[in-house]
């Protein structure tokens, strides 16, 4: 399924991280601008690539993103290469299609999109960010994330709701850290994101940011267990949270990243738009883990957790996509989808997760075949093994 707001999109694995380093711009330009061909020295390519030099006013510009994305394929595909000390870049291995290519890197803002085929060779015009807030939207979730203010050291263990918020249950700074980071809140959300960062306008209405917050983390059919969550921590927490969205949007911003050097400009992203949009990628397989060479180039089959029941298949040589049904082994079981504790900003009080076999861990053998973890029956169900 195409979609121009992919929800369930895929990196290869090696990938993935490079490309959380560049963060989502508030909007995205939408304008064509005409290409440039390009005669730099040193671009080597061939009839499946394109390559140039990205120059701003203030001349070559260097580790900076060149992007190229397009909808012509089964599935939308993007590719992102970094430029290297002397402005150039080379776009490798693109499918026939058009594409929308695009600079991005910190200290600009997007550039006009430019479309071409591959076999070209092009120039690109970066350009530079008019302001300081500007430049930022750009930058990595984690960057504004680091803005949030952990509580001291001194303030652990927590003294609870008649002491200082912090629940007496959090022992020292390195637990209530773990919380807000890949032992809790990171594990689903990327915090520190245009969407989270900001408070969404269905929530304006409240009179305080902490209770803006507390109602915010009830929305959609995870809302009980972010609440519990956060409860969990103490109100400290609502206050914490509270405080750092109010100071971003008085005006402060997070510390500028630096761009990608030496072998991180090496970097090529292929990115495909898979699943639906009301689904989330839980897990993914590509290979045996025990022989990492198996599969190569092969599907890679995905694990979609609560949302859907099927395991979205990806074959990264065809660009193309597939859905493997999964289902209970028993056909009684078949529960309806979990309410929403609250309306969401973004889809209302739509039970957007269905499914009943809570997919998970998925694993490639030495013959090639997939296993998958998953909800055979009702869990109160489970035989006297």
């Amino acid at each position: 399924m195409k979609t121009k707001t992919p929800l369930s999109r895929i990196t290869l694995a090696a990938c993935l991280l490079a490309l959380a380093a560049c963060g989502q711009p508030e909007q995205e330009t939408s304008a064509q601008a005409e290409p440039v061909v390009s005669d730099a020295p040193g671009i080597s390519s061939d009839q499946n690539d394109i390559g140039g030099v990205v120059t701003s006013t203030d001349g070559p510009e260097a580790g900076v993103w060149v992007i190229a994305e397009t909808d012509d394929l089964p599935t939308l595909y993007s590719k992102t290469v970094v430029t290297d000390e002397d402005g150039r870049y080379l776009m490798p291995d693109l499918p026939a299609a058009q594409y929308d290519i695009w600079v991005r890197g910190y200290g600009l803002v997007d550039s006009e999109k430019v479309n071409a085929v591959p076999g070209q060779s092009l120039d690109l015009n970066a350009v530079i960010a008019p302001d300081a807030a500007a430049a930022a939207a750009y930058y990595p979730a984690g960057n504004w994330y680091s803005l949030l203010e952990i509580p001291a050291r001194s303030e652990f263990p927590g003294t609870g709701a008649d002491g200082n918020g912090i629940s007496p249950n959090i022992h020292n700074q390195a637990d209530f850290m773990r919380r807000v980071s890949s032992g809790g809140c990171l594990a689903c959300h990327q915090l520190g994101n245009a969407a989270i960062r900001n408070i969404p306008g269905l929530f304006s209405g409240y009179d305080t940011s902490i209770e803006a917050w507390d109602r915010r983390v009830r929305s959609g059919q995870a809302g009980g267990s972010m609440s519990r969550a956060l409860a969990g921590m103490g109100g400290r927490a609502l206050q914490m949270y509270a405080d750092w969205t109010d100071r971003i949007a008085a005006g402060e911003l997070p510390p500028v990243p630096e761009r990608p050097s030496g072998l991180e400009r090496n970097v090529v992203i292929t990115q495909w738009d898979w699943a639906d949009p009301t689904a989330y990628l839980h897990d993914l397989v590509s290979t045996d883990r025990r022989d990492p060479t198996r599969n190569a180039y092969g599907k890679i089959y995905g694990a979609l957790e609560n949302s859907a029941d099927y395991l979205p298949v990806l074959d990264p040589q065809t660009n193309t996509i597939a859905q493997i049904p999964v289902f209970p082994e028993d056909p009684d079981y078949n529960p309806e989808p979990s309410r929403p504790m609250a309306e969401s900003p973004y889809w209302g009080d739509e039970p957007i997760w269905d499914a009943s076999t809570t997919v998970h861990n998925p694993m490639l053998d030495q013959d090639g075949r997939v296993w998958i973890t998953a909800r055979a029956r009702a869990p109160q169900d489970v035989p006297a093994f």
